[in-house]
């Protein structure tokens, strides 16, 4: 489905898709990017097919959730700029753009407030046994016990998986709980992590030592099933999960499998490993975890605020006018790869 408030096309005009939106429209982009000249056509890809012919002739592409691969770039013939709506760009083959010399931008910065009090808001929901005090209390239950047994959240452990500024800005936030903060982050320098009061340990290390596991991996080849049976084995006893982080970074099933046995206590997931939001069609009945009480699963939604929406709208549709426009962009995924093969 296209967006009706779309002018005619013409083709002497740069053509920007917006491959897909859950904004309500498209205006905060179509004011950026019309100022320079281009023309914006708002889609509703749920497949990749959806983007092939409008592929043909864009000089831009933007996208949220649909995915950008080889088949959509193989057929890109003027694009200049792939332009993501978030940090993110795993939905997008960024090999195959740097191939055919397209330059691939993001979002940064954006959100990181969001995703840590989204973070910490989980793992404090969790900790207090909260939900367990809300079904309880429905039911005509007062009392305390309804949710033992609750730990002193000062002097246990934390671990963070993932220390860049969200990481960063979850330690911040879990210290004024008194909790000490662990970090696995291969690629920090242990002075950085030092300076943001958290120890640098090796993944072996947070998995036995920490009582809170917060999950802030982004996701690559390495990082699908960060966590799985192995790692669940290796945790303490009654350990919390949050992840908000990717989804397929958790096995669900082997979570499910850890949860239900008893092993850990409970999790919290911002993004369930099949990334609903990235499917045509979706059913909670699909993934047992849902069945849970003892995991709490919000939409993908650590991310949003009023205002970091209209941040990442407005710097995306920026990165696209600044490549057309042939100035610098802000944030970009591909650019040394693109400079290394044209010096070649």
């Amino acid at each position: 489905m296209s967006d009706t408030g779309a002018t005619p096309f013409r083709s002497d005009r740069p053509k920007v898709v917006i491959t897909d939106y859950d904004y309500g429209d498209v205006d905060v982009e179509r004011a950026i990017l019309e100022k320079v000249g281009a023309q914006v056509i708002a889609l509703q890809a749920k497949t990749e097919a959806d983007l092939f012919e409008a592929a043909k002739d864009c000089a831009a592409m933007v996208n949220q959730y649909a995915r950008i691969g080889s088949e959509t770039i193989s057929r890109m013939q003027n694009c200049e700029v792939i332009a993501r709506y978030g940090v993110g760009v795993d939905i997008v083959d960024v090999k195959a753009a740097t191939d055919r010399n397209i330059l691939v931008t993001n979002v940064q910065n954006y959100c990181t407030e969001e995703v840590a009090d989204h973070a910490i808001s989980l793992w404090l929901t969790l900790a207090r046994k909260l939900p367990d005090y809300d079904r309880a209390t429905h039911k005509g239950i007062w009392q305390w016990q309804s949710g033992k047994p609750i730990n002193r959240l000062r002097g246990r452990t934390m671990g963070v998986v993932s220390f860049g500024k969200i990481g960063q800005a979850i330690a911040a936030r879990a210290r004024a709980f008194g909790v000490n903060v662990i970090a696995f982050d291969p690629f920090l320098p242990e002075a950085v992590a030092q300076e943001h009061g958290a120890e640098l340990v090796s993944k072996a290390d947070l998995l036995a030592r920490s009582d809170y596991i917060l999950m802030q991996a982004p996701m690559t080849p390495e990082t699908r099933y960060f966590l799985s049976d192995a790692e669940f084995a290796a945790m303490k006893p009654g350990a919390i999960l949050v992840n908000t982080g990717r989804g397929p970074t958790v096995d669900n099933k082997a979570l499910y499998r850890a949860l239900t046995d008893g092993h850990l206590c409970s999790a919290g997931l911002d993004d369930p490993e099949e990334e609903p939001a990235k499917r045509a069609s979706w059913d909670p009945a699909d993934n047992p975890i849902f069945t849970l009480p003892n995991v709490l699963v919000t939409p993908h939604a650590a991310y949003y605020s009023e205002e970091s929406i209209m941040a990442a709208r407005t710097i995306a549709a920026t990165q696209v006018a600044k490549v057309l426009t042939g100035q610098k962009p802000d944030y970009t995924v591909n650019a040394q790869a693109l400079a290394a093969t044209a010096a070649q």
